[in-house]
């Protein structure tokens, strides 16, 4: 039988020599949530920016619809209000014929710029016909955060002859 000698002077045990101090790893800790918090900053503007581009392609899909109602009925559809599709609310008489379902305004709503369910603001888009309730003509009413598209922040329209 053999015998090991096990000498526990041959292993260099000295003082600091293995792993990390806390200090070092509470260092890397605050670097990585910093890096973590600029990224997210950075991606705040991005949604904002895909919101108002969602907003600009919903119009598109809106007029494209609306249209093709016309071309059919020669006439807009009636109906006004907020356009909430969880109630049907407001809602033009165009889905499922002219268009899948109701565009839904993306959230959240964006304050700066827009205030008030009347001009768009809130989140929604607000549906119309003209004053004189004829059905000749239509007036979406929706709100951008930030210029888009080539389109200032604020409130706009979606009418028969484009968005304004």
């Amino acid at each position: 039988m053999r015998k090991y000698n096990h000498n526990i002077n041959q292993f260099n045990f000295s003082k600091g020599a293995s792993g990390f101090t806390l200090i070092e790893l509470l260092v890397v800790i605050a670097i990585i949530g910093l890096l973590a918090s600029v990224v997210l900053l950075a991606l705040n503007g991005a949604r904002a920016k895909a919101r108002d581009a969602k907003r600009i392609a919903d119009m598109r899909q809106m007029a494209t619809a609306m249209e093709i109602y016309f071309n059919d009925n020669y006439s807009y559809p009636t109906a006004g209000g907020a356009i909430l599709p969880a109630t049907g609310i407001g809602q033009p008489n165009i889905v499922p014929n002219y268009i899948g379902k109701m565009p839904i305004a993306p959230t959240p709503a964006d304050s700066t710029n827009c205030n008030g369910a009347t001009n768009g603001g809130n989140g929604y888009y607000m549906y119309a016909n003209n004053a004189s309730n004829s059905t000749s003509t239509y007036v979406i009413t929706f709100c951008l955060g930030a210029a888009t598209g080539g389109y200032s922040a604020g409130p706009h329209t979606l009418t028969p002859s484009g968005i304004q």
